[in-house]
């Protein structure tokens, strides 16, 4: 089998992070928005009356990230890619407006994900700059551009882009990304 360099996002990809931090919201302002609603990256869509800063608040707190879940069967098979041989790193979009809540979201992925260390993560605002063989990511912004296979992660943002013309595959977890990527790349 190929060894890959294998790119994975972390948010949404390994964690429930859009669900936690529509819950976290409604609690906040008295609402009852739905993650289900988004349907493209932007919370405004559902929260049209708060403002950016509210929206990002939850993320610039350290318990928010360690309230956080990992998303179903995503540590085992991140492990299996490990297990295959496969460098894989996560690669974390941060910007300036949640960039000191770092800490706590790289606390939180290697609390989670114990085989990962510091050394495993990259942390960069373009994506497309990162060399390696795939990567596994929710954001189309992400995927596209990139020098990489593009496996896009679904989630409610971007189910209505249309992944296979725009040479991606949709998976629904990160079990079909490992088997895609053993039956196509390996």
């Amino acid at each position: 089998m190929k060894k890959l360099h294998i790119l994975v996002d972390c948010d949404v990809v390994l964690n429930n992070l859009l669900e936690h931090w529509v819950d976290c919201l409604n609690k906040r302002h008295n609402t009852n928005a739905n993650a289900n609603d988004i349907h493209i990256w932007d919370l405004r869509c559902i929260y049209p009356d708060l403002s950016e800063d509210s929206l990002l608040e939850p993320l610039r707190e350290y318990k928010f990230w360690h309230s956080l879940t990992p998303n179903p069967i995503s540590i085992e098979y991140t492990k299996k890619m490990l297990d295959d041989g496969h460098e894989v790193s996560v690669v974390t979009a941060q910007d300036a407006t949640t960039y000191h809540a770092l800490p706590a979201k790289i606390d939180w992925l290697l609390k989670n994900y114990p085989f990962f260390s510091w050394r495993d993560v990259i942390i960069t605002s373009k994506k497309q700059s990162v060399i390696g063989d795939v990567l596994i990511d929710d954001g189309v912004h992400n995927l596209t551009g990139g020098n990489y296979f593009k496996i896009l992660y679904d989630c409610p943002n971007n189910r209505s882009y249309n992944a296979e013309c725009n040479g991606m595959i949709r998976v629904y977890s990160l079990k079909e990304a490992y088997e895609i990527i053993k039956c196509k790349l390996g």
